[in-house]
């Protein structure tokens, strides 16, 4: 919590180098095989996370909780509308104190600026547990996650089908940063913004991309295809227009059979069969989606022993 210095956030994918994502991700491997061993790993004893939630959430809150206890710290939840920041309280003033009492922040809350804000202002490292412009770390897992089954994903294919949401925009960023290309299939209205208001898709990014209009063509010969729910959380009202525009874009068994016979299924769940996705696809032998969600915990508590301590031998 020193002043001296300004801490690391991670408030985008591209917060981060390769060099550096090569470090997290062997770390990830590491401590996912002592909890598997069951293993104590507590490198971040007598620190503690503040987990603030805007937008609801399972995956997040279980992963980061859990995730702080298995690293020896301690993690308190706050709720917006429990507390001075849902009573109007400057996000600024907000920073400066939680900065002064907490050693680390997770916000999942719905505009990117407020992440960005909170983090201008703070003594300790910020963590983007999603906006509505990025989920770097869902990214994050997803690809250790791939790492994981297949080896690098340098030089590999990445298929997503369905909303050009805050997912895929970090997963733009992460191709940009890991040598990896990105195939993108959505309806017209849903596509990708390159020159999204305040976060433009950068030529780097632009360079790893290419779009289509048929999902089965955007999926020939990939690695992984990967997908999302078609109504993202603040977007409800919207929600009998995008079933209605989305139709065609379900990732079915006939689009996986088209990919690379090794190709994963992943999705960040949760998920709607028979919407964005069968369910003899996410039920299936290449999906993934178990292994995803559980390293969530895994690769967050990499990041937040990077963030607070560095790169580190033990």
């Amino acid at each position: 919590m020193s002043p001296c210095h300004s801490p690391r956030h991670y408030l985008q994918f591209s917060d981060l180098s390769a060099d550096e994502y090569a470090y997290v991700f062997a770390r990830t491997a590491l401590i996912k095989a002592k909890f598997k061993r069951y293993e104590m790993h507590q490198p971040l004893v007598d620190r503690t996370l503040a987990m603030i939630f805007e937008k609801h959430s399972t995956r997040t809150r279980l992963s980061f909780e859990a995730g702080m206890h298995q690293l020896g710290g301690a993690a308190i939840y706050i709720n917006t509308r429990d507390s001075q920041l849902g009573r109007g309280e400057p996000i600024e003033d907000a920073a400066q104190v939680f900065s002064r009492m907490v050693d680390l922040v997770m916000i999942r809350t719905y505009g990117q600026d407020i992440v960005e804000r909170f983090a201008a202002h703070s003594r300790v490292p910020v963590i983007n547990g999603l906006t509505n412009e990025f989920h770097p770390c869902q990214i994050l897992a997803d690809v250790f996650t791939f790492i994981e089954h297949r080896g690098s994903i340098q030089g590999k294919t990445v298929a997503w089908v369905g909303d050009a949401n805050n997912m895929l925009y970090s997963w733009l960023q992460a191709a940009a940063i890991l040598g990896f290309n990105v195939h993108f299939a959505g309806p017209d209205g849903y596509g990708v913004d390159l020159n999204r208001a305040g976060y433009p898709v950068s030529a780097a990014e632009q360079a790893q991309l290419r779009c289509f209009t048929d999902p089965v063509e955007a999926c020939v010969g990939v690695h992984l295809v990967t997908t999302d729910v078609w109504t993202s959380m603040g977007y409800e009202a919207e929600n009998a227009a995008r079933l209605k525009a989305f139709q065609g874009f379900m990732v079915s068994e006939a689009v996986m059979r088209r990919a690379d016979p090794r190709a994963l299924f992943m999705h960040c769940l949760p998920a709607h069969r028979g919407e964005e996705v069968e369910a003899g696809v996410i039920d299936g032998p290449q999906s993934v989606v178990w292994d995803e969600a559980e390293n969530r915990l895994h690769a967050q508590k990499a990041l937040m022993e990077f963030l607070l301590l560095g790169q580190i031998d033990s």
